[in-house]
């Protein structure tokens, strides 16, 4: 897409534990979706994991457009839908507040000094994550060098491989071949993780459209969702991440993830011409 005009564009910089975020208000989506790709680049445009575009919607407070670093279009995003929230609590003047985003609608609210949001009720079918065929989600073999991964979806794809020590995998060289293995026809979040102790594990993430970033929501969700159906933790997990730790809680009516985020300058724009 070319712009013929130069269009300004507002963003604030905001981030949940370093998964960091351009989040913009009402922007044009076609204009945002041509130049994603640049916005986000850290040496090209200003710099982010995501680009959050939030939109009017009649059934919610706000809708929410997530496009990835290279300007993919994600489902869903925790830690982004927390910073949205924190911005529309604060808008709005409410106690709670819904996100309408493409994985689902989103409650969100605050929770002592963080932000909570409930990420709906994880899937396992192997055509709603999804798989390009009917295998076990529990068990599936993806690589030689890995244990049996499960999948699950809360929101968008994931992968979670429970490991020894997470600290010792190869992030991006494993991460990299799973996300683009055949099986996931919309590509997957990659998660490895290992039990820390008692309802704690560790993880690192390698984010679809994206690769390593120091935290992802969504990732931390189905790392707990997974580490509680294998049996090593209870329903209330701490999951530590490069950039901090977030409490997730799975109950009846979802996933409930709770951590802090923060806002950390605002600016403007400026798009012309082509897009990266």
């Amino acid at each position: 897409m070319r712009i013929s005009a130069p269009m300004e564009i507002n963003f604030v910089k905001m981030h949940g534990l370093g998964n960091d975020f351009l989040v913009i208000d009402g922007a044009d989506v076609d204009a945002v979706a041509a130049h994603a790709a640049m916005l986000a680049h850290r040496r090209y445009g200003v710099g982010c994991d995501q680009i959050l575009l939030i939109v009017d919607d009649v059934d919610c407070d706000v809708g929410l457009v997530i496009f990835n670093r290279d300007g993919s279009v994600a489902e869903a995003c925790g830690n982004g839908a927390r910073c949205v929230a924190e911005l529309v609590l604060r808008r709005l003047g409410k106690a709670r507040v819904s996100i309408n985003t493409a994985g689902g609608v989103l409650a969100a609210w605050r929770d002592g000094g963080g932000i909570a949001v409930n990420m709906g009720v994880p899937r396992f079918g192997w055509d709603e994550i999804p798989l390009s065929r009917d295998v076990a989600t529990d068990a599936l073999d993806l690589h030689e060098v890995l244990p049996l991964a499960m999948a699950v979806n809360v929101g968008n794809p994931h992968c979670v491989f429970v490991v020894d020590d997470a600290e010792a995998v190869a992030v991006a060289e494993l991460g990299r071949g799973v996300e683009n293995h055949p099986l996931f026809p919309q590509k997957t979040n990659v998660e490895f993780i290992s039990v820390l102790g008692e309802n704690r594990v560790r993880m690192r993430v390698w984010e679809r459209g994206v690769g390593i970033t120091e935290a992802c929501g969504s990732g931390a969700v189905a790392a707990a969702v997974v580490a509680h159906r294998r049996g090593l933790t209870g329903a209330r997990v701490e999951v530590e991440l490069d950039g901090g730790a977030l409490e997730i809680d799975w109950r009846d009516e979802g996933v409930i993830m709770v951590g802090a985020v923060a806002e950390v300058f605002s600016g403007r724009v400026v798009l012309a011409g082509e897009a990266l």
